[in-house]
């Protein structure tokens, strides 16, 4: 098969860049395309450091070289991006971060935690470097879905310092307080106790240099959700809910807590958890055990995108009783939280080219007049 560099561009012109809409050719971001017989590598050149897009293009081209050429075709992609040093967000904490994300809830039993453990580990996947710091002090549940119930974190002296080094697991740099407490034992704190102790994971650790910081809140709106916009410009949030009336009415509090005048901060999507039950024998059927299509009205009266629906899956609970999440397996939950971290990659990318950054929050007012 001799392949020619027009038959190559032609190609790739079906490969679409989805934050533009526009093809990777004319965007002009194939460069050093050489193809010799079956061998055909090019290089994808990125006119920013960290598009969150890269990964997934690059699957793309070989994926669509593949498809038209055949698996004959020996395919190699490399990925060039500007050289340029990530400025911090904000000194004290997470400086090396480029993109802080929310993951929040209007109740608890909805799977927050579920769908950012998964998350943070799709992501890791796709080469992404990432973090995950679980906020929900009172009631960590990220240590055993991560397998890391017995990790002792490290602690390093810099500068004279104490520095937490994270617990690594699939990929993802993780902090929780459950790695400092007896698990069973409960953290009977005061508000300002919890917050100082969220604010040691996120500043008394060595995280480095980050694409992507999960932050797991707890449920509904508390001081932990006060300290991290007032800790850290939070570059967008995640609402997770179930399609219940119930869950949705709480969700709309969590999306108006982050949209409140002086917070401002982006709700990048929902993620409908739980959204219909298909028994194995069954697998054609879905039973929309909580309500149909709850998230996706929601979304849609609130001008905000539906990142995805996730079923409900004994596979998902027991992944995460095992400290396997199921993000790692092959199926179809696998695919919708794949589904779900591109989806969001496209939103952070709009959000990110067509907003100022975040800034930190400066409240003055009490909590009760912040919240109203």
């Amino acid at each position: 098969m001799n392949l020619s560099e027009q038959q190559i561009l032609e190609v790739l012109r079906k490969v679409i860049h989805p934050a533009s809409g526009k093809d990777i050719v004319t965007l002009n971001l194939v460069n050093g395309l050489s193809v010799s017989g079956n061998n055909v590598s090019l290089t994808l050149e990125f006119k920013t450091v960290n598009d969150p897009l890269k990964s997934s293009l690059k699957r793309a081209v070989e994926k669509t070289l593949h498809d038209t050429f055949g698996e004959a075709v020996i395919v190699s992609v490399e990925i060039k991006t500007p050289v340029v040093k990530p400025v911090p967000l904000k000194p004290q904490y997470l400086p090396g971060v480029q993109n802080i994300i929310a993951i929040a809830s209007g109740k608890g039993g909805v799977g927050k935690s579920t769908v950012a453990v998964n998350l943070a580990v799709a992501f890791a996947a796709t080469g992404a470097r990432v973090g995950l710091i679980d906020a929900d002090i009172f009631g960590p549940s990220v240590p055993k879905m991560m397998k890391a119930e017995f990790a002792n974190p490290m602690v390093n002296k810099v500068n004279g310092k104490d520095v937490i080094i994270p617990v690594e697991r699939y990929g993802v740099k993780t902090l929780s307080i459950g790695f400092f407490v007896n698990p069973d034992e409960a953290t009977i704190w005061r508000g300002p106790m919890a917050s100082g102790a969220f604010q040691q994971l996120m500043g008394d650790a060595e995280w480095g240099e980050l694409d992507y910081m999960f932050i797991d809140l707890p449920p509904g709106t508390s001081d932990i959700h006060l300290t991290l916009v007032q800790s850290v410009p939070v570059t967008g949030a995640v609402i997770v809910s179930t399609p219940q009336d119930v869950a949705l009415a709480d969700a709309i509090k969590g999306i108006n807590m982050f949209r409140a005048p002086g917070v401002n901060v982006p709700v990048l999507g929902l993620i409908e958890n739980m959204a219909w039950f298909t028994p194995a024998e069954l697998p054609e059927n879905k039973y929309y055990i909580f309500g149909k299509d709850g998230c996706s009205k929601l979304a849609a009266e609130q001008n905000i995108a539906l990142l995805g629906q996730i079923p409900l899956v004994q596979g998902i609970r027991e992944g995460g009783d095992n400290g396997e999440p199921a993000v790692l397996s092959k199926g179809p939950v696998s695919e919708s939280f794949k589904t779900i971290c591109d989806n969001l990659v496209i939103q952070l990318m709009k959000r990110n080219t067509t907003m100022e950054p975040t800034k930190v929050v400066e409240i003055t007012k009490t909590r009760r007049d912040f919240a109203h």
